[in-house]
């Protein structure tokens, strides 16, 4: 059961920068069966030295550059990790620098120079600096660079990056030639001094170098190797804008470009065979092989996958919102918020606003990622006051699952309106005063202000106050009603005309008001009230000729209406007495010849003298036939018909002449 090594061990070789370094193994144990995991740390020891790229590094640095000003030197490298890696860096005494020394985010370290004194090209071209790299070991190890600083003279102003660092991320497997980053620096020279240069800064690491190109006129960075999520996540560049001036002016930024992991990887099983070959007679039950899956992706690219079986849930079911009357459009007013325990696509959320009625569409949108809902344009309480809407909550799962949340948009009052006058007229251009005789006792009411305020609640509460008057001390006004009193009795001396400007406020924030003029005449009687108006000349009003003919219209039109149906009524009664009269006479055993006038009807009204009879012929019908009539020395029908029946029977004509004669004796 001893594990032992079977060949000398380079930790550099086996993990390289990485740590811990580790190799893992697995041991099976039978009878019983048991399966054991183990893993061997490879520990680092202090091997290695550090190496700079070059044993010497030169220097250009103008005399005009401030104390202060930084200068990044080349990074030593050392292969070691943790304590026995690169650890610090040392300088050799002078009187102008100082060295700072920088932690990257991997915890590697890099060194600056930092102009503590400003140079003098004439007291000093030149200077020789030594730095030395350190690491953590014991003892520890060491590498040297000699510095070269060349003092030139001044190129005054230097690069500028419009940010100090940058932030991009790119995709694993990104081709080569990708667009990452585009940095920007401007300098303020002109002609070669104000020609920028883009490079990388020389304590760059060489990985860095091999993985991204810097197109040097253009600041643009770009993809130039493969990129790896499983060996960087994330990569720190550093960067440098460097004029063309003798001595050039250089200013530095970084660059901090994050890998995004892609399920390039699948997943990897490992089966480790207990049994082999299997016996028939295994039992049920018996482990026949062990099983492990492992995926190099991260997040959900590693994991098992989600199936949609969760609908989005919202903190609350419904939303009631209270927004101030006159608001400005675009506001942002509330957001509906909801999670989906799902996970990537089916967890997505789209919020829509389901559209019920077509007003809300148009006063109302809702950002589809986030759920803001934003209110379009301004509200106006009198117009409406409450707005009512459905929003929907949907995944992006197939099929996808939603829930409803209602939202209630209430809008608010604002004192907005003034108070509006409608008695007395406020557009009207004839003064028709209110009139109140002399010697009216005090707290009797002349007349009445009368307004309205569009807004609601307090907004709209109205007091009336007295703001001008002809004589102050004669009339009063209610505060909450508009009554105008008299204040005392009204004496004889009082003047005859009175005006009154009454001021009408609301109880708003802020308050709004509007003033009403009411005219009072004190006179004994209407009479004496309108002379005095004579003199008042009216406007004319071109709308009063119009109403004068739509009222005489009307007046002949409801007389033509009238005067028809009455002759319409005359007419049908005449042909239902005439029918009748045509019923009657056929029951008549004689016939008779129709006359103008019924017999008693020509009798007591007193129509027909009596020269205009010769004789009167009556049926035994007599009450209701027609008179049978003669006149003296005329050929008419009358006659004929009287010869006629003479002549045909005489037995029937003096029958006739005694029964008329029995008839109207009691008739008259």
């Amino acid at each position: 059961g001893a594990l032992l090594v079977s060949e000398r061990i380079d930790r550099e070789e086996l993990c390289g920068a990485l740590s811990p370094c580790s190799l893992s193994f697995e041991i099976v144990v039978e009878n019983p069966l048991e399966l054991y995991s183990g893993t061997v740390e490879i520990q680092d020891i202090n091997d290695n030295d550090p190496v700079f790229p070059s044993s010497q590094a030169r220097l250009e640095i103008s005399e005009s550059v401030a104390a202060g000003a930084r200068f990044p030197l080349e990074s030593a490298q050392d292969p070691d990790v943790g304590i026995n890696s690169l650890q610090t860096y040392q300088l050799s005494a002078n009187p102008n620098f100082a060295l700072d020394v920088q932690t990257r985010v991997d915890g590697s370290k890099y060194a600056e120079l930092v102009l503590e004194k400003e140079l003098d090209r004439e007291e000093q071209r030149e200077l020789n600096l030594v730095l030395t790299a350190l690491d953590g070991g014991s003892p520890p190890r060491s590498a040297h660079v000699q510095i070269h600083i060349d003092v030139a003279d001044a190129n005054d102003n230097a690069p500028v990056f419009n940010q100090s660092t940058y932030k991009a991320s790119v995709r694993e497997n990104t081709p080569s030639g990708t667009l990452v980053a585009r940095i920007s620096a401007y300098d303020l020279d002109d002609g070669p001094n104000g020609d920028i240069v883009y490079s990388f800064s020389s304590h760059t690491p060489t990985k860095v170098r091999e993985l991204f190109a810097l197109d040097s006129a253009t600041g643009e960075l770009r993809v130039k190797g493969q990129l790896d999520y499983e060996e960087a996540k994330l990569y720190e560049i550093y960067l440098q804008a460097k004029d063309k001036g003798v001595v050039p002016g250089v200013a530095h930024c970084k660059v901090l470009v994050e890998v995004v992991d892609v399920n390039d990887n699948a997943p990897e099983v490992t089966v480790t065979s207990v049994y082999s070959p299997v016996p028939e007679d295994a039992a049920p039950g018996t482990v026949v092989a062990l099983l492990s899956v492992t995926d190099l992706d991260s997040q959900d690219n590693g994991q098992v996958s989600d199936v949609n079986d969760n609908a989005p849930k919202s903190s609350q079911d419904s939303y009631d919102v209270y927004v101030l009357e006159n608001n400005m459009p675009g506001i942002p007013i509330l957001n509906v918020s909801a999670t989906d325990p799902d996970l990537g696509r089916n967890a997505h959320l789209s919020y829509t606003l389901l559209q019920g009625d077509p007003t809300v569409g148009h006063l109302f949108s809702i950002n589809r990622e986030n759920g803001t809902l934003y209110l379009l344009t301004s509200l106006d309480h009198e117009d409406h006051v409450e707005f009512s809407m459905m929003v929907q909550i949907q995944d992006g799962g197939f099929p996808p699952l939603s829930t409803n949340v209602s939202v209630s948009v209430f809008v608010t009052d604002v004192n907005d309106n003034a108070p509006t006058v409608l008695y007395p007229y406020p557009n009207s251009t004839a003064t028709y005063p209110d009139v109140v005789a002399p010697g009216t006792p005090a707290g009797h009411m002349v007349t009445k202000v009368v307004a309205v305020d569009a807004d609601a609640g307090y907004n709209a509460w109205i007091s009336y106050t007295l703001l001008q008057a002809t004589d102050p001390s004669l009339f009063s006004v209610g505060l909450h009603s508009g009554n105008i009193l008299t204040a005392r009795q009204l004496r004889e001396d009082d003047a005859p005309q009175h005006t009154l400007v009454i001021l009408l406020k609301d109880h708003g924030e802020p308050v709004l008001s509007t003033t009403a003029t009411v005219s009072i005449s004190v006179a004994e009687m209407v009479k004496e009230v309108l002379t005095d108006l004579t003199d008042v000349a009216p406007a004319s009003d071109p709308r009063k000729h119009v109403t004068f003919y739509l009222i005489l219209a009307v007046i002949l039109v409801s007389a033509a209406f009238f005067i028809t149906m009455l002759s319409l009524g005359i007419f049908k009664c005449y042909k239902w007495r005439q029918s009748k009269e045509l019923f009657n006479s056929s029951r008549s055993t004689t016939y008779r010849t129709p006359g103008p006038f019924h017999h008693i009807d020509a009798v007591r009204g007193g129509f027909t003298p009596p020269s205009f009879y010769h004789q009167v012929y009556l049926t035994t019908d007599s009450r209701q036939s027609d008179l049978l009539c003669k006149k003296p020395f005329t050929s008419s029908p009358l006659g004929s018909c009287q010869s006629t029946i003479r002549n045909s029977e005489p037995g029937l004509y003096h029958q006739i002449v005694s029964t008329a004669s029995r008839l109207t004796a009691p008739a008259e």
